[in-house]
């Protein structure tokens, strides 16, 4: 039993297909002008309707694109009211069209239940989506911790916690390219951290499970414009990062005994991140490829919903 699935997130386009056990995702950055921070709505939208044409053609070379029995799209951000985001109509739209010519159901989830079923899966933990676990969402728009609970196929993310502003994405990213690297940042920040020779500490505060990383982007402007070596810089960026992470991990833990973490998102495959987490605090990962933004968690999502025989759109 085959499924596809589209995911058209706001810097990456991806195309999955998942039999149950195995599955593979096919995925493309958008184009980022140099030195730029990111993209508008319209400018990802039609980047995403050039490229999944060629996402598609990936799979069918793999002959993956046989014996479809049902495809599925992530439609929004988040699984509330009023989430919404243009650049999602790319996916959403061609499923629906490829559903439709093939006769089989489609099914629609948020990009943050893709991003949780991507990790759970990848990690070998599919059994995480049955039971309640804490759960943090870290990419380039979005710095939640979540206490997560079961929901039909799919799960209901509750928002404990995370950044009041910008968030640790973002603050990775504008970093990056303050520094001269290409955007978005991460991978390129992390390569620079090695390069460090001195460690320079500051201490975001914590209020319960949320806190502020804007104050952080004003000292790294100051130490760039100082002089500061770009890769004492990048450290100090990610250990930022790490500490306070951490540390609302760590109180959301004393909070919620017992609930396992599960760490998703783009800045949860930062290397140092993931370290301190799994000795710390236990955290699941996902593998750093299902970390990024991609279709194989609504894939996932999609064949729980076929399997269990729910009616499509």
């Amino acid at each position: 039993m085959r499924v596809l699935a589209l995911d058209t997130s706001n810097y990456t386009t991806s195309a999955a297909v998942y039999d149950g056990a195995e599955g593979f995702n096919a995925g493309k950055l958008l184009q980022v002008r140099p030195g730029e921070l990111g993209l508008r709505q319209s400018d990802a939208l039609f980047q995403h309707v050039r490229q999944l044409p060629d996402l598609l053609a990936q799979l069918w070379e793999k002959d993956l694109l046989s014996g479809i029995q049902a495809v599925g799209a992530s439609s929004r951000p988040r699984a509330v009211e009023g989430s919404y985001m243009p650049c999602f109509l790319a996916g959403t739209s061609q499923a629906r069209s490829i559903a439709r010519t093939l006769g089989v159901p489609c099914y629609e989830f948020s990009h943050q239940q893709g991003h949780l079923a991507a990790a759970a899966w990848s990690a070998g933990r599919l059994d995480l989506l049955e039971r309640p676990f804490l759960a943090w969402h870290l990419s380039g728009g979005t710095t939640e911790l979540l206490k997560v609970e079961p929901e039909g196929v799919a799960v209901r993310a509750e928002i404990l916690g995370g950044t009041s502003d910008i968030s640790a994405g973002q603050l990775i990213d504008r970093t990056g390219v303050l520094l001269g690297l290409p955007f978005p940042a991460g991978r390129a920040l992390d390569a620079l951290y090695s390069q460090a020779d001195a460690r320079l500490e500051r201490t975001v505060k914590l209020n319960n499970f949320t806190f502020s990383l804007s104050g952080m982007e004003n000292i790294v402007k100051a130490m760039w414009e100082d002089g500061e070596k770009a890769a004492n810089i990048a450290r100090f960026t990610i250990d930022t990062v790490t500490s306070v992470v951490l540390r609302a991990t760590q109180a959301a833990q004393r909070a919620y005994p017992g609930l396992p973490v599960l760490c998703s998102g783009g800045v949860a495959s930062n290397t140092r991140l993931r370290a301190a987490l799994e000795g710390e605090c236990g955290a699941v990962f996902a593998q750093p490829q299902y970390s990024t933004d991609n279709a194989m968690g609504t894939a996932v999502l999609t064949w729980r919903a076929l399997e269990a025989g729910e009616a499509g759109l």
